[in-house]
């Protein structure tokens, strides 16, 4: 599957590795003659790709909607910011664990688990009445996300093979990107349509139909009822309180400064307790990320680039959705329909780059995508203050967008090209924490560089600032990526064979 050639030293352990792999979640099939891949129905992966969607637009429909959810419920400005990064939060801090419930216990009961929570969550929230009731139930619904997403990329990963793989990674690397941008265009139709309740109510039926269908469509696992007592559970309650508090750090250097006692005791504990986790991982008979995984370079290098890319386009989002309405002057549904540009110039992008990524390999194209991503955020910059949408909005829009396209897929096929099937659901779940650390620290790290933000002077001028910032963020991308992620391309014929192509 791989973009990369793999390397001769890795061919011994491949071999040992196919040998141990589970058999194929679908069944005894004859194996296919060698070089021809058994196609599959993309059935599976429709519905895996339909929940993963539910799941990344609520990062991003929320934004839109908050305004009308604080007048209705009188969120204070503490509230606001954590109506978002509890979501984020809880789906980012708690994924590795999701991951390990996927490959240890059964993906397609994590799943269906995962399905099930984030239906309730959004069903509490669209009824909630206090702001607390809204956090609380936001924080269930990244729990279950964070159920669902690792379970599903693995289902994936065990079900196809070979170019139909390559094909799913891409578009599920796409959809990280273009689900963030359509959030904001559904939340502004929704919200003025429906009323900012809908936003929640959407998923129940959505959820439901991608319950039913895939408990008629996804074959049953082995329930593997010891492996319960190999869940690393002090390492997740560390790992998520020690993100809670970074995160709770960064939000009071914007709302209370720096200096304030708040800010630097949140900041103090988060380094406490991450110190903690990395102590208990290191200790425990059974981490929550074994060892050997850190070993896995481009996994851990494409998840620390998936990281900085989704925190830049998620706060990017975030800064503009507030620009679009108070500077330029867009009701809710004109700034969400403002978006759609961007998100067409990512699927175009990511189109074309998925078709590429077999001749150039997945290092040129997260390169080019930082440098012309650069470009977008360096224009935006230049054109803080300037009220017309289509001359000092647009263009930036359209070239951040035509860099992250290719970057979502390649990051994708990066990350999970040296992974072993058993690792699969843990090696998901690394890559989408990178995804949801990054677009809560993204959010509340832009916010702190771009300062005051409730008046006109200080919105374009930290909207300049965090755009400025952005530019230097994706510079330090741009050397990581150069210095760490495998590049190189695909050799004749090696489809399904980049890490264990068939299972």
């Amino acid at each position: 599957m791989s973009a990369h050639p793999v390397p001769a030293v890795h061919s011994a352990a491949q071999a040992h590795r196919h040998a141990h792999q589970p058999p194929h979640p679908h069944g005894n099939e004859p194996p296919a003659p060698a070089g021809e891949e058994p196609r599959r129905p993309w059935t599976v992966f429709a519905l895996m790709i339909a929940a993963q969607f539910m799941v990344i637009l609520d990062v991003s429909v929320v934004n839109v909607a908050l305004p009308s959810i604080s007048r209705g419920l009188r969120l204070s400005a503490a509230d606001y910011q954590w109506a978002i990064s509890a979501y984020v939060l809880l789906s980012g801090g708690l994924l590795l664990l999701g991951g390990r419930i996927a490959d240890l216990l059964d993906r397609r009961r994590a799943f269906l688990a995962g399905v099930g929570l984030f239906i309730a969550a959004s069903l509490v929230s669209g009824l909630a009445q206090t702001p607390l009731t809204l956090i609380a139930a936001r924080a269930a619904q990244g729990a279950g996300a964070a159920l669902l997403t690792p379970a599903a990329l693995s289902i994936i990963m065990t079900t196809y093979a070979g170019r139909q793989r390559q094909t799913a990674l891409a578009i599920w690397g796409a959809i990280g990107s273009t689900g963030i941008a359509a959030g904001v265009l559904f939340g502004g139709a929704l919200t003025s349509a429906l009323g900012w309740r809908a936003v929640f109510f959407i998923n129940v039926p959505i959820g439901a139909a991608v319950l039913i269908a895939t408990v008629r469509t996804v074959t049953r696992g082995v329930w593997q009822q010891r492996a319960l007592r190999r869940l690393d559970l002090p390492g997740a309650l560390t790992l998520v309180s020690g993100l809670l508090s970074l995160v709770f750090g960064i939000e009071a250097t914007h709302s209370a400064g720096w200096t304030a006692p708040r800010t630097w005791i949140a900041l103090a504990a988060a380094a406490a307790l991450l110190a903690t986790f990395a102590r208990l991982e290191r200790r425990s008979g059974n981490p929550l990320v074994p060892p050997s995984t850190w070993r896995i370079r481009s996994l851990v290098s494409a998840s620390a680039v998936m990281a900085g890319v989704t925190g830049v386009v998620v706060g990017a989002i975030f800064l503009s959705s507030l620009y679009l309405q108070a500077i330029v002057g867009a009701s809710p549904v004109i700034a969400g329909l403002e978006f759609l540009p961007l998100a067409a110039a990512i699927t175009l992008a990511a189109t074309a780059a998925s078709k590429l990524i077999g001749r150039l390999g997945a290092r040129p194209l997260i390169l080019g995508g930082l440098v012309v991503m650069t470009a977008g955020v360096l224009l935006l910059a230049a054109n803080a203050g300037g009220t017309s949408y289509v001359a000092d909005v647009l263009p930036g829009f359209l070239l951040v967008g035509a860099g992250v396209g290719p970057m979502f897929v390649a990051i994708s096929i990066a990350a999970m090209s040296d992974v072993p099937a058993d690792r699969s659901g843990l090696a998901s779940g690394l890559m989408m924490t990178g995804h949801e650390i990054g677009a809560a620290l993204g959010v509340a790290g832009l916010t702190a560089v771009a300062g005051e933000l409730a008046t006109h002077a200080g919105l374009i001028t930290g909207y300049a600032r965090a755009f400025d910032a952005t530019a230097g963020i994706l510079a330090a991308l741009f050397v990581l990526t150069l210095l760490a992620v495998p590049g190189g391309k695909a050799q004749p014929g090696s489809a399904g064979h980049g890490h264990g192509g068939h299972h």
